[in-house]
């Protein structure tokens, strides 16, 4: 394996874990700035916003320039925002350095789902996305734990120094260990947005929001599910989402290594899983130990098709796949924002703390029905120009190949 996959990987744990952490901090936040929770809770739907605008409008700025330097050049930014979260005097600074420190992460993915693609043979570049990725799971089952008692024992803001140090080892691994050799020639800005006249590209985007929106409508209320149906203490909450974080572990693993043997049949596989494991986990939802298992099947069905959907958009843009790769990202994140509203309706509309649950599951069928016919278009018509250019897959060969 690449070394440069795992300095890789460590930034995406830094990013991860910045995006995450906060979560289990807010109370603190909000206390030290005199806010409520809901407004501290904006220095995360903020954020979220941050990295759609960022995952669009840096990588498309960045189009012309080598890789690797940008890779750089955004994690010196994700350290300054760390940083100035960290000394923000006031919520208005500390909001400002969330801000920047959340437009580095779509490009980052983006940019760096390329590069790590670029370090492996064809065979094996989902397996290096999932590899890379699993920064992001690792950040989930072990940094937030470890971040939210870190900030409470020595106060929030050491976490952000935490994370701004995990910034400057990632920059020195990915400076050392990422070969330029394997850089990716610059491409044109014209160049990229033409990947978008592909209709896969935009197949793949939507799924990419319906898969990833059905986990987080569960997902966003999980801790209400947990104590007023399933009867967990809330002590015992931290716990059970270590335990769907290593579900997340090992579904990026497994997504990542079936993929590599054939995109489309894993993508429809796990997301028909994905809305089985949901719709039963509504139905157990009363039943503690049921309940645990569900977690953790949802973690892993659910986050096991990220990178065949990073591999897929990728694929499908050709010889200009970046600024695709980090549309992509932002679709992850407008999934998020979409399954988070859509659980909220739910409970707002007195359904109770299954409802996002079972939204969810609606949301991933979805998902399940457009890539089924995304797959079916793509094996009548991979020879046209709009469903498979030059590395695109097809049904002879569904590993994508981006040019370099």
């Amino acid at each position: 394996m690449p070394l440069g996959l795992i300095a890789l990987a460590l930034g995406a744990f830094g990013i991860g874990l910045t995006e995450f952490v906060i979560m289990g901090l807010l109370p603190e936040v909000a206390a030290d700035f005199a806010v409520t929770e809901t407004a501290a809770g904006w220095l995360i739907s903020g954020y979220a916003l941050s990295v759609v605008v960022g995952a669009l409008f840096l990588t498309a700025a960045t189009t012309r320039l080598p890789r690797k330097p940008v890779l750089l050049a955004l994690i010196v930014l994700f350290i300054i925002g760390n940083a100035l979260t960290a000394l923000a005097p006031d919520y208005g600074l500390a909001m400002v350095g969330r801000i920047i420190a959340a437009l580095t992460h779509g490009a980052f993915f983006g940019i760096g789902s390329v590069l790590a693609a670029s370090l492996v043979p064809a065979a094996k570049k989902a397996g290096a996305i999932a590899i890379m990725f699993t920064g992001l799971t690792a950040a989930n089952v072990l940094g937030v734990p470890f971040g939210t008692f870190l900030g409470q024992q020595f106060g929030w803001r050491a976490t952000f120094w935490a994370i701004a140090i995990i910034g400057v080892v990632a920059f020195a691994g990915i400076a050392l260990l990422v070969p330029a050799t394997h850089d990716i020639a610059p491409t044109r800005l014209r160049d990229e947005l033409g990947a978008f006249r592909s209709s896969q590209v935009w197949f793949s985007l939507t799924v990419t929001v319906l898969a990833y929106g059905g986990m987080f409508g569960a997902f966003t209320y999980i801790a209400y599910t947990l104590t007023e149906v399933s009867g967990f203490a809330s002590g015992m909450v931290p716990w059970l989402l270590v335990l769907f974080g290593l579900g997340l572990f090992l579904g990026n693993w497994a997504g990542g290594k079936a993929a590599d043997r054939s995109i489309d049949a894993t993508l429809i596989v796990f997301i028909a899983a994905l809305v089985v494991v949901l719709a039963g986990f509504a139905l157990v939802a009363s039943n503690g130990p049921a309940t645990t298992i569900a977690l953790f099947l949802m973690g892993g069905f659910g986050f096991g098709t990220v990178p065949g959907l990073q591999s897929r958009v990728m694929g499908y843009a050709s010889s200009a796949p970046t600024l695709a790769s980090g549309a992509n990202i932002g679709a992850f994140n407008v999934g998020n924002a979409l399954g988070a509203w859509a659980g909220g309706v739910g409970i707002a509309a007195g359904l109770g703390y299954t409802s996002p649950i079972w939204i969810g599951a609606g949301i991933t069928a979805l998902a399940l029905v457009v890539m089924i016919a995304a797959a079916t278009l793509a094996r009548r018509g991979s020879a046209r120009p709009d469903t498979a250019g030059a590395g695109a897959p097809t049904a002879t060969n569904p590993i994508p190949v981006a040019a370099h």
